[in-house]
């Protein structure tokens, strides 16, 4: 189903807690938007909540605000604090909490309503520097009674979770877009690449991701790169197949003839030597020939980036937004040149497909919001034109999954718009396939602490990203894409299009193991959106 044609799920209201349930017990609470479970941050120890299974719930200092509720014991045990809401009024419901954690898999969130549906999600490990985190989950109420339920269940011991600031209130959380980078497809398919599913059976790599649940393809596109993929036709291709598998379709113009990110951002051969004017229309007119051949083949492209990791502009020089190059003969940030460029992108998007949403991507999380909000506020300031930011967040290189959601709460209300995850990823092992190559994250030291270097790990991580973004504040974090899930390792698909013997140092990242089978566990966090 299009984007365009869904119900934007996720509308949570700003304000964390309102009035007090007023109602007597069992009484519909009729229109209100939000409902006060009682002892909320657990400031009253745990008075209104009842707690089953072993005596491993307790109270403490250190809350978010006051004290908190904690589930922990150094022996196996399996613990849930709970508390009876009531009948809510019809329709979908929201509980939220802040959360802390230490243990995979192991603590949940759920609410649950009598007559209609429930929901859970699974507390994100916070390891990485201890900041609370702001977890929600969704269910369907039908006037029957609903309960919100704290749950740890640790078959080894030290498992811990700890949670505040409880909130129920009207509206649904999801994962609007469950996504995958297929830009690598083609060319590994090519050089022998092939796929199975989980139990085995080969197939089609995106319809096998499809099938699963996958909602979204992203294809990047260069200009003129040496290996001859990644340019319109490849892009067209596997657009219409990403199309036919019931997927929406997302495209990334790095306007270069090779990768771009913070570290590269040139310009294409074919643009060389050009002024800021004539580059500025010779990228208008890349992007309407790349728009223009998707739709004539019958492509809805429902996201455009325009540009790919820009935080230090593109097209170097002319668009830089610090001096990359004191030698280069251009002096300083020239943000006028940026804003010409970006859009001049923007515009052709529209010109094509008025319907595609608009994208500008950034990364570098990890520096703080204020390198974020500097960029968008000199865009802004020219009235670039876009729908959606686009972030990078890689949980080794780019901070917490607090700041992640900082991010994605911060620019959302600073800048009126719905925020995307355009590219996550986390390894499911630490092994090299063949060819070697080493890879990108290789060792131990490199991962996130609490998520190990396993298909759990790493179905784990991928789910812990799209539930930070779904709850992060405002309701307008869209979801998440992971990078190159299909990217396995076959001889001649290397990192460089130049080089034919440069190898894969992704493989043990992508969403299928070295042998081209796709990971059960990561598979059905795909589904579980």
């Amino acid at each position: 189903m299009s984007h365009r044609n869904r119900t934007i799920t996720t509308s949570l209201l700003a304000a964390a807690l309102a009035a007090a349930l007023a109602a007597p017990a069992g009484a519909a609470p009729g229109g209100r938007s939000a409902v006060e479970p009682e002892n909320a941050g657990f400031d009253a120890g745990l008075d209104g909540w009842a707690v089953t299974g072993d005596a491993a719930a307790t109270t403490e200092a250190g809350g978010r605000t006051g004290d908190r509720l904690t589930h922990w014991s150094d022996v196996p045990y399996e613990v849930t604090t709970s508390q009876r809401l009531g009948r809510l009024g019809t329709g979908w419901w929201t509980a939220s909490a802040w959360v802390k954690s230490g243990g995979l898999d192991t603590s949940t969130l759920s609410l649950t309503c009598a007559g209609g549906t429930s929901g859970t999600v699974t507390l994100p490990q916070t390891l990485q520097d201890d900041a609370w985190v702001r977890v929600a989950v969704s269910a369907q109420s039908r006037g029957g009674d609903c309960t919100l339920a704290l749950a740890t269940s640790d078959d080894a011991g030290g498992a811990w979770a700890s949670v505040d600031d409880v909130a129920v209130e009207r509206g649904r959380v999801a994962r609007d877009v469950r996504g995958g980078d297929l830009s690598g497809l083609a060319k590994n398919e090519d050089h022998g690449a092939t796929y199975a599913d989980v139990d085995g059976t080969p197939g089609d790599a995106v319809e096998i991701l499809a099938d699963h649940g996958m909602n979204l393809g992203r294809l990047k596109v260069w200009v003129d790169p040496a290996d001859g993929y990644n340019e319109v036709t490849h892009v067209v291709t596997t657009a219409k197949r990403i199309q036919a598998a019931g997927m929406d379709v997302m495209v990334d113009f790095h306007y270069s003839d090779r990768w771009t990110d913070p570290g590269a951002q040139g310009v294409p051969a074919a643009w060389a030597g050009s002024s800021v004017t004539e580059m500025t229309d010779q990228l208008a007119a890349h992007t309407r020939e790349v728009m223009t051949a998707l739709v004539d083949a019958g492509v809805d492209v429902a996201y455009a980036q325009v540009g790919n990791e820009i935080n230090p502009g593109m097209l170097w020089p002319y668009g830089q937004t610090w001096d990359v190059d004191p030698d280069d003969g251009v002096a300083g940030a020239q943000w006028d040149a940026l804003a010409g460029f970006l859009t001049a992108g923007h515009d052709a998007v529209k010109a094509v497909s008025p319907s595609t949403r608009t994208i500008l991507h950034l990364t570098n999380i990890n520096n703080g919001i204020d390198g974020l909000t500097w960029w968008f506020d000199e865009v802004t300031a020219r009235d670039v034109p876009f729908d959606v930011v686009g972030l990078s967040y890689y949980g080794y290189w780019h901070g917490s999954l607090a700041d992640l959601q900082e991010a994605v709460g911060t620019l959302s209300a600073r800048y009126d718009r719905d925020v995307m995850v355009v590219e996550t990823a986390y390894p499911f092992t630490l092994e090299d396939d063949d060819p070697a190559w080493e890879n990108v994250i290789a060792t131990e030291g490199q991962l996130v602490a609490g998520y190990p270097a396993t298909p759990e790990g790493q179905a784990a991580a991928f789910r812990a990203v799209q539930d930070t973004v779904a709850a992060a504040p405002g309701g307008r974090g869209i979801g998440a894409v992971y990078w190159e899930p299909a990217w396995t390792s076959v001889a001649g698909n290397g990192w460089d299009p130049e080089d034919p013997a440069s190898g894969n140092a992704w493989e043990n990242q992508a969403m299928f193991d070295h042998d081209g089978r796709l990971l059960g566990p990561v598979a059905a966090e795909l589904a579980a959106g």
